[in-house]
């Protein structure tokens, strides 16, 4: 990769949007949650690659709770920009709403946190550039990603190894 300047959080955000049919459901007119899963992984790998202007694969997903049940006709956004970014790996962070488009009721349905890894066109990891906190919010993404590193073991905490 040629440009390895950092970039702004606010650069990957990246919005899918879609409608929920029938097939997507059981019989009771309950979505699946492999449904959303899959919406969360390619929102998630959207902003991911647009960080790093590179392939990238998923690397884990963590910490994804279902709030809210998603129904049939419901129109369902996922939301995703990078939290924080390591050498090869950064995570991403997905918030999804569903939306009830005749009633106009919006329903919290579930966040993830996902690691991507940046690879070449041989499959190895390569090196993604920098992240850029911007505002007070995304300082307070970025520290808790952060702290999540930590906790998966990825990084050695303020002046010790884990």
């Amino acid at each position: 990769m040629s440009d390895m300047s950092p970039r702004p959080m606010s650069a990957s955000k990246t919005v899918m949007a879609r409608a929920m049919l029938p097939s997507d459901a059981n019989p009771w007119g309950n979505v699946h949650g492999g449904e959303i899963v899959k919406l969360i992984d390619s929102c998630a790998g959207a902003a991911a690659q647009r960080h790093a202007r590179t392939k990238v694969v998923t690397a884990r997903i963590d910490e994804l709770s279902f709030v809210s049940p998603v129904l049939v006709g419901d129109l369902v956004t996922a939301r995703a920009s990078v939290n924080e970014v390591g050498r090869t790996s950064m995570e991403v962070g997905v918030r999804v709403e569903a939306e009830n488009t005749l009633t106009g009721k919006v329903a919290h349905v579930a966040s993830a946190y996902l690691v991507f890894v940046a690879i070449d066109d041989h499959g190895r990891p390569r090196p993604i550039p920098p992240v850029i906190a911007e505002t007070d919010e995304d300082k307070r993404r970025m520290a808790a990603a952060k702290d999540r590193r930590y906790r998966r073991g990825l990084i050695a905490p303020k002046g010790g190894t884990p």
